[in-house]
């Protein structure tokens, strides 16, 4: 039997007094990053035991609003990449990218 790699992803959260995040940084070794800004973050993970998806999301005081829109935007058309990566469902994709583009017009986020 193989070895079994442990790779981690280490999130780091600045509180301040009324602990609201100030800072969020993040490192992963295997990809090279190393204690990275961020600005917001979301995090699913699936609990199969209960059949339920828990989650963090987390973004500092200084997230602007229209950046935090186009971070969902842009959340939103990976999560229809991996669905269909997951999934192979091509029509519920098409849906999905459907949606994406209406919130893309919607939010006025096109350049």
């Amino acid at each position: 039997m193989a070895k079994l790699h442990n790779s981690e992803i280490t999130l780091r959260v600045g509180l301040d007094d009324n602990r609201v995040p100030e800072t969020l940084n993040w490192s992963a070794e295997d990809g090279g990053i190393d204690n990275e800004e961020a600005k917001a973050l979301f995090l699913s993970v699936w609990d199969s035991k209960n059949k339920e998806s828990l989650k963090i999301d987390l973004w500092t005081k200084d997230m602007p609003v229209d950046e935090m829109k186009i971070f969902f935007h842009q959340t939103l058309v990976a999560m229809s990449d991996t669905f269909m990566k997951a999934t192979q469902d091509e029509k519920m994709t098409a849906t999905m990218k459907d949606f994406c583009a209406y919130f893309e017009e919607k939010m006025e986020l096109k350049q």
